[in-house]
């Protein structure tokens, strides 16, 4: 396993991925990672559908217009669905569990992107939540949230310039007016 900060420095969302299937085990870590996720209050409002077969991942990249590109090149994905009614924080919880997937997926050497559908418009017009849950069977009661996409990168990205961060964007003890209009 790599040192955390140099892996966060490296890490970038990948859309280019080899058709290496990614092993067993590297899939239960993932999930794993999603499960010990914290949420409020435990409310654990999470499910999730891991997709490998190829022709599902070609209709969930028609779950909206653009920025699917990654769902048709994976060999895994694994679609991160939420119960609003266990949790008010539902969006957060949601995203929390997806981040923890793309960082244990880092660790591991893969490649992951995180593919926004909650909010999102298919191009007949539904809701890309609606498409989703019709693809995969979801009840009505789940919200679909993201597609998260994981595989062996078949692209090299530069990692980030630790000098390039932006560090205005840290305030100190209070909100510092003056560095805020930039």
């Amino acid at each position: 396993m790599k040192d955390f900060h140099q892996m966060l420095i490296e890490r970038h969302s990948i859309r280019r991925y080899t058709d290496q299937p990614v092993d067993a085990e590297q899939v239960k870590l993932i999930l794993e990672a999603a499960l010990l996720a914290p949420c409020s209050k435990s409310s654990r409002a999470w499910q999730f559908v891991v997709v490998e077969d190829k022709d599902t991942l070609l209709r969930l990249a028609d779950s909206k217009p653009g920025g699917t590109v990654p769902v048709k090149n994976c060999v895994l994905a694994v679609v991160v669905l939420m119960d609003p009614i266990k949790s008010e924080a539902w969006i957060e919880d949601g995203s929390v569990a997806a981040s923890y997937m793309q960082l244990q997926a880092a660790a591991l050497g893969l490649g992951s992107c995180w593919v926004e559908i909650r909010g999102r418009m298919h191009a007949d017009g539904t809701p890309s939540e609606d498409y989703v849950r019709e693809v995969l069977g979801v009840p009505d009661s789940l919200n679909p949230m993201c597609i998260v996409t994981f595989g062996h990168p078949d692209e090299i990205r530069r990692p980030v310039d630790p000098e390039k961060l932006l560090w205005e964007k840290v305030h100190v003890g209070k909100f510092r007016q003056d560095d805020a209009a930039e």
